[in-house]
């Protein structure tokens, strides 16, 4: 690990860090030194640990504002610091929009936009208190980049954090940096519950450029460079790590067609 990635001492909190994604992100913080504490509403099955190193594990529900700002008032308390915060938990299941009311959509957007809002603000009430200031990470996702037709709340709950992080870097610069990882598709324990079985999961990942889906540490490591000194000057951005995004449809159903030539021809316009 190079010394500009080195996060020894650093305090970097994880929400929705005991499984999947947010499981892969507090391994790579334990790997770059960092202290990292994991919450969730139930504790992880196993420890999440890496290089002989533990994440500590705080009870929360992030939806709950009363038990959000206690618990960081409490982690400040006894690590005397806060470096890092990222906002990881969220999720939401296939269903369209017509299948349910407004409400129930309404639970998905509480817990990918709201949640995170709340949590930012609880964190940087400690990290604007400290001299090296600190950083905030939103976890975002393609689904807020283009349509999401089955998690259409989902959806629009991250393009609405990508925005939220944006005016957050303004707002609390220079003291704290706010940026946004785009995701694309991670293979996590509960990849099947999405894709399918294997050969479902081996097919989707044969839209993505990168030929495959990302694992959980590759998410981590992306982590660790945005809350690095080598990302300094980085605030108010997104990036994306998605192995180059999908496929257009239209180059798949051109190729499937017998009249369609080997490769994509150059299609030119004429002004009317």
């Amino acid at each position: 690990m190079s010394g500009a990635l080195d996060l020894d001492g650093r305090v970097a909190v994880v929400t929705g860090g005991t499984r999947g994604v947010g499981a892969g992100i507090a391994r790579a913080l334990l790997r770059a030194g960092a202290r990292v504490v994991v919450c969730a509403r139930r504790p992880p099955d196993e420890p999440v640990t890496a290089d002989g190193r533990t994440a500590c594990f705080r009870p929360v529900d992030v939806r709950r504002p009363a038990a959000v700002q206690p618990l960081f008032d409490e982690l400040a308390s006894a690590f005397g610091r806060l470096d890092l915060l990222v906002n990881n938990a969220g999720g939401a299941p296939f269903r369209l929009l017509e299948d349910a009311d407004a409400e129930r959509h309404a639970r998905v957007l509480e817990l990918n936009l709201t949640a995170p809002l709340t949590v930012s603000l609880a964190a940087h009430r400690v990290m604007r208190r400290q001299p090296a200031g600190g950083c905030v990470l939103m976890i975002g996702s393609v689904s807020g980049t283009r349509p999401s037709p089955g998690t259409a709340a989902y959806g629009a709950a991250k393009a609405g954090l990508e925005h939220l992080a944006r005016t957050m870097a303004v707002e609390w610069a220079p003291a704290v940096r706010v940026n946004t990882l785009v995701l694309g598709m991670v293979r996590t324990e509960s990849a099947h519950l999405h894709y399918g079985d294997t050969a479902g999961v081996a097919a989707v990942a044969r839209t993505v450029p990168a030929g495959r889906l990302a694992e959980p540490d590759e998410i981590g490591d992306a982590v660790v460079f945005l809350a690095s000194d080598r990302a300094s000057y980085i605030t108010g951005a997104s990036l994306l790590v998605h192995g180059g995004g999908e496929r257009p449809a239209f180059l798949a159903a051109a190729r499937a067609h017998p009249s369609a030539p080997s490769a994509p021809s150059v299609t030119t316009f004429e002004e009317p």
